[in-house]
């Protein structure tokens, strides 16, 4: 199966995309499509993984990107030979990847998400210490739910299921069972950095293990795993992420045992090395340290 490239705007650890939008210039996105199987494929653009599925049934797409963009993205959805947009999941609430509700939402798609996606974007909140105003009306999810949901269309059944979440409070997983495929949203980030825990907005770097273990569950070595960032692959760097941060936990709390301070634990570099990042992992040690903080062991 052909590999895609990584592509290079927004894709360190499901960074956020609050003020990106009126950073980046989107007329120089292109939106790519790659095949996964009959009627599903995966949109490249700049944000979040986008997966397309089609067919008789309608069309379901999973993430939608920048707002900016929508209209590229239904471009490159019609001439995968897919109708317009019947329904809309979101796998959390981050812009980068629910920037585009609003004009799907207008445009005719019902959209999904885990209840605290609904919650957190009518609500508005703070994001990376940046303000997050509430979303407007047409970019909440109707349909909500708290442990999942399945759709039964295009001659496959989608499972769309929440263990906990990890990166937020909201982070949900889908499933194709007979395309054998699963999109993990940014639990799961193949971009070479560090994970983002969203402290802020529900994330938690110890659940994000529990409900990773989860996810590693349902697929086998043949299942085509889609991340919120980055190119498709398989279970083997699923494992790999897991078990990374599980290690980068166990590491950031042994100092915490020995009462360092979060300063002196990030000065120590604990994950250094594990993933490539500029800062040395720093922000994903805070992340980590604050969980324990929340949640304990």
């Amino acid at each position: 199966m052909r590999r895609a490239a990584m592509l290079s705007a927004i894709v360190l650890t499901g960074a956020v995309s609050i003020g990106v939008s009126a950073q980046q210039d989107f007329s120089t996105v292109q939106i790519r499509a790659e095949q996964v199987a009959p009627g599903l494929a995966v949109l490249f653009g700049s944000g979040g993984n986008i997966g397309l599925f089609h067919g008789p049934d309608g069309t379901i797409i999973v993430d939608d990107q920048f707002a900016p963009l929508t209209e590229k993205i239904q471009a490159a959805i019609a001439a995968e030979g897919a109708t317009p947009v019947k329904f809309l999941i979101n796998t959390h609430l981050h812009g980068d990847h629910s920037g585009g509700n609003e004009n799907f939402g207008k445009a005719g798609a019902t959209i999904f998400a885990q209840s605290n996606v609904r919650s957190r974007l009518a609500e508005g909140g703070t994001q990376r210490g940046t303000v997050r105003p509430p979303a407007p009306h047409a970019a909440l999810p109707v349909v909500t739910y708290d442990h999942g949901i399945t759709f039964h269309a295009n001659g496959d059944t989608v499972d769309v299921r929440y263990f906990g979440g990890g990166h937020t409070d909201g982070d949900s997983v889908i499933r194709w069972r007979k395309a054998n495929a699963i999109h993990t949203g940014d639990m799961f980030n193949n971009s070479g950095g560090f994970p983002f825990i969203d402290t802020e907005n529900g994330g938690n770097a110890l659940r994000l293990v529990t409900s990773l273990d989860q996810v590693i569950a349902l697929a086998d070595a043949d299942t085509v795993i889609i991340p919120g960032h980055g190119p498709i692959t398989r279970r083997g760097e699923l494992i790999a992420w897991r078990d990374m941060i599980a290690a980068s936990v166990e590491r950031v709390e042994a100092l915490k045992k020995q009462g360092m301070t979060l300063e002196q634990a990030q000065a120590a570099k604990p994950v250094e090395g594990l993933r490539t990042a500029a800062d040395g992992g720093d922000a994903f040690v805070a992340g980590i340290w604050t969980s324990l903080a929340a949640h304990g062991r």
